[in-house]
């Protein structure tokens, strides 16, 4: 009866191998998911309200054709690009 209960070394480590496999591809995945949400930018509709004013003040100021869809557009392209 003592014999059934014995098992080998090699049984006792490919049991183990498996677990450690599966961990390590758990922390890979969720350190994937932190990077991406990181890289998206916030862009406030108050943020490109007030770029949107500085880029009519600015035109205005310096007698340039234009109108305030474009001041928009030119806000929203500034924030996005980092400016």
């Amino acid at each position: 009866m003592a014999a059934a209960k014995k098992t080998t070394k090699t049984e006792k480590t490919t049991k183990k191998a498996p677990a450690k496999k599966a961990a390590a591809k758990k922390a890979g995945v969720k350190k994937a998911a932190v990077k991406k949400v990181a890289k998206v930018p916030v862009v406030t509709v108050e943020a490109l309200a007030r770029a949107a004013y500085l880029n009519y003040r600015r035109r205005v100021e310096q007698g340039l054709p234009g109108d305030s869809d474009g001041d928009w557009l030119e806000a929203e392209r500034q924030l996005s690009q980092g400016e």
